[in-house]
Formats: C-alpha cells, sequence, structure tokens
C-alpha cells in the first residue's frame, strides 16, 4: 500500500475507533426520530383548559356570532368600553373590544390580554368575524341569490404537472418535491463542509501542537499527509452519513411499530401520492451527484481548511482566516434558499458554475433537471478549482505545519506560497 494509502487507512480507523464518533453516529439517530416523533406525540394531546373570553361590544350586533369552542367560553359583558375596567375579572383570560360598526370601521375591535394571546385564538375571532361581515356585506347589495352565484363561481383548479421526455414518455412530477429534495440535499452539504472541514483543521492542529507531525513529515510528504488526512476523514463523514440514514429509519419503524404512532398510518396513507411524486425526480442521479458534489466541496474547502490549521498555533488564531472561507459557504446556502424559487434563473445558473457554490446551489437545481453539459462545466471547474486550492494549501501547510511560535498574517502565507 503507498504511503498515502497508510496516511488514509490510519486517519480513518483512528476516528471511527473514538468513542465520541460512535457516541456520535448513534446519538444522532435518536434525536433526529425524536424530533420527528416528539411533535406527532405531544398532538395527542389537547388542551383541556376552558379560557373565558369577554365580549364587550357597544353595537350589540356581535355577540352570536362568537360562539363557544372545546377551549373558549365567549362572556357578553354588555357594558360600555369606556366604563368596563378589566382589572374587575381576573378569571377573564381576554377581553374583546368593539367600540363601533365593524362593517364601518374594520379597525374597531381591541383584545386586550395580561399575557400574549394564542394565534389560535386570534385567528378564530378573526375568521367568525369576517365570515359574519362577507355575509353582511353580500345582503347589502339586495341581489337575490348573490351568495350563492359567488359560492358558485369560486372554481378551485387541481394542476398536474406531467414530465415527458423525447421519447414521448410521460411521468406525474411535482416541483414541490423537487423543492423540498434540492433543499435537503443543499442543507445537508452544507453541514457537512463545515464539520468535517472544521474537522480537517483540528486535526491539523492538534498533530501541530503535540509535534507528532515532525515525525510523520520525516517519513512522507507534507501534501501525502495533508491529501491523507483529508480524504480519510472525507471517508469517515460518507460512513457516518450512511450509517445516520440507515439508523434513523431502522429506528422509525421500529417506534412506529411498537407505539402505534400515527407516523405509519399516516406514511401509508400518504406512500401512493409520495410514489407519484417521487416519479418525476431522478433519485439515482441526485444521489450520485451528490457524492460527487458532496466529496469536490469538501475537498476545496478541506484543503483551505487545512492550510489554515498548518498556518495557526491555537482555534483563536484562526478566526483572522476563516472569514474568507465562510462568507462564501454562507452566501452559497442562501443563493440555494432562493434559487429553490427560481432555478434556472441567473442567480442559480452563475452559483452553480462558481466552485465555490457550485457543490451547495447545483443541489437545488438537480431535480429540476439541469442539462448535461452544465452539470458536466460545472464539476470541471470544480475538479480544476479543488486542484488549484490543494495546491496553495499543500504550500502553505508544507512551511506551517513545522512553524511555531510566530504570528502569521496574510503577507506571510503570501510568501510561503512562493517558496
Amino acid at each position: 500500500m503507498s504511503k498515502i494509502g497508510l496516511i488514509i487507512q490510519k486517519e480513518y480507523l483512528r476516528r471511527v475507533n473514538k468513542k465520541s464518533f460512535i457516541i456520535f453516529t448513534f446519538l444522532t439517530p435518536l434525536l433526529i426520530v425524536v424530533l420527528v416523533a416528539m411533535p406527532l406525540w405531544l398532538s395527542t394531546f389537547k388542551d383541556t383548559e376552558v379560557k373565558n373570553i369577554a365580549l364587550i361590544d357597544v353595537t350589540g350586533k356581535y355577540g352570536a356570532v362568537l360562539k363557544d369552542r372545546d377551549n373558549y367560553h365567549f362572556i357578553n359583558m354588555k357594558k360600555e368600553a369606556g366604563v368596563f375596567n378589566p382589572n374587575d375579572h381576573k378569571d377573564i383570560y381576554a377581553f374583546v373590544m368593539i367600540d363601533a360598526d365593524l362593517l364601518q370601521h374594520p379597525d374597531k375591535i381591541t383584545i386586550y390580554s395580561e399575557t400574549q394571546i394564542t394565534t389560535d385564538l386570534k385567528g378564530y375571532i378573526s375568521d367568525q368575524l369576517s365570515k359574519y361581515l362577507s355575509n353582511e356585506k353580500l345582503a347589502s347589495y339586495n341581489i337575490p341569490d348573490l351568495k350563492k352565484i359567488i359560492q358558485n363561481s369560486q372554481i378551485e383548479l387541481n394542476i398536474k404537472t406531467i414530465k415527458r421526455n423525447d421519447n414521448g414518455k410521460e411521468k406525474a412530477a411535482s416541483s414541490e418535491f423537487a423543492t423540498a429534495v434540492g433543499l435537503v440535499a443543499t442543507f445537508m452539504i452544507y453541514m457537512f463542509i463545515f464539520m468535517y472541514g472544521a474537522m480537517v483543521m483540528r486535526g491539523v492542529m492538534e498533530e501541530k501542537s503535540s509535534r507528532i507531525v515532525e515525525v510523520l513529515v520525516s517519513s512522507v510528504k507534507p501534501i501525502e499527509l495533508m491529501l491523507g488526512k483529508i480524504i480519510g476523514i472525507a471517508l469517515v463523514g460518507l460512513t457516518q452519513f450512511l450509517l445516520w440514514v440507515i439508523l434513523s429509519l431502522g429506528i422509525l419503524m421500529v417506534v412506529a411499530l411498537t407505539t402505534g404512532m400515527p407516523l405509519l398510518a399516516t406514511a401509508s396513507a400518504q406512500a401512493p401520492g409520495i410514489l407519484q411524486m417521487m416519479g418525476g425526480v431522478n433519485l439515482a442521479e441526485i444521489i450520485l451527484y451528490f457524492v460527487l458534489y458532496f466529496l469536490g466541496g469538501y475537498l476545496l474547502y478541506a484543503s483551505l481548511f487545512a492550510a489554515v490549521g498548518s498556518a495557526v498555533d491555537s482555534e483563536t488564531d484562526t478566526q483572522q482566516f476563516m472569514l474568507p472561507i465562510t462568507i462564501p459557504i454562507i452566501f452559497a446556502m442562501y443563493a440555494g434558499i432562493y434559487s429553490a424559487q427560481n432555478p434556472d434563473g441567473p442567480l442559480a445558473f452563475w452559483c452553480s458554475l462558481i466552485p465555490f457554490t457550485s457543490p451547495i446551489v447545483m443541489m437545488v437545481r438537480l431535480p429540476f433537471d439541469v442539462p448535461l453539459w452544465e452539470k458536466l462545466l460545472s464539476l470541471t471547474l470544480l475538479i480544476i478549482t479543488f486542484i488549484g486550492t490543494t495546491w496553495m494549501a499543500a504550500k502553505i501547510y508544507r512551511t506551517g505545519i513545522l512553524m511555531y511560535g510566530k504570528k502569521v498574517n496574510y503577507r506571510e502565507l503570501l510568501k510561503w506560497l512562493k517558496y
């Protein structure tokens, strides 16, 4: 086995055998399951407390409009708004004050409370009064059956989207599903670049501070050492990601089967629709490009993280060098989110070609059938840029890992590039 192969093996085995890796790998799926299952479980509990809502209506028109619900009891106080004192009624959750005819003055309604009222209560009051006022407005036109005419004129469209290939074969498609797939893949690559890139930087700093690197560079070239560390951690990341997917799905199935929660029933009921939507997205292609862009983006940024780690003696010294690296990543994340609304727009197009943003932004566009030449051009530019950044990082790494006690600035880094 070559030296770089031995370094990859050493780096991979050293990290996957760590207790922190094992604990984090197995705890993360549990946290994912808790985040998914907990809201469903909590939603089964209903709020049994009945809140008293006082209505002070000076017009006397809306007392019968707001009807009691499971958790709301409306009390028509029938008092003058100016005379009523809310402090005399501590058992009242909120006071709805109507000072004038809402048909003529829609803003003459106020809700008073000691604590912030729920959006559910505000929405219920608004919905009930709006329906009543709409009916009153329609009745004021004195047109026979006007309400029925309006109801009949309201048509809810059910638009189907179909994709046709060059052979005329049709498949059902869903732009919502494609957007969701793209955003999930985008977020995962964004998270992995940061997480494993930072892992590379800390690994380099640890070896530098412990002087282990002085022993290692006596046997291997610095660039082989850097690439071995970067590739080894990339394999650790892919291993961890694969385990997270398998464990999360397995735990979700076990929880659904053993607890009888509505998760399984909901999934079974929606399965035909989900499968139909999935038919419009080439998942195999997206998984393939996800791996390629994950590796390309990670390798590009990990080499820069390794260069930063080699140039400093402690993590606090990394701040000045981290900004130029993190800004493109954060910009790419925002560009990816906005590109989801217009995957063929100029922002999405250019950011999916520029190597520093393409690993994140292209994942948003892929479910929308990006032309092959754009994908090949994007990957080619990414590879060329990765080679360039690796060459620069290797020059910095070669000098930086043997430099101790010296405060490095950007001018010093430029000098190292010329050595």
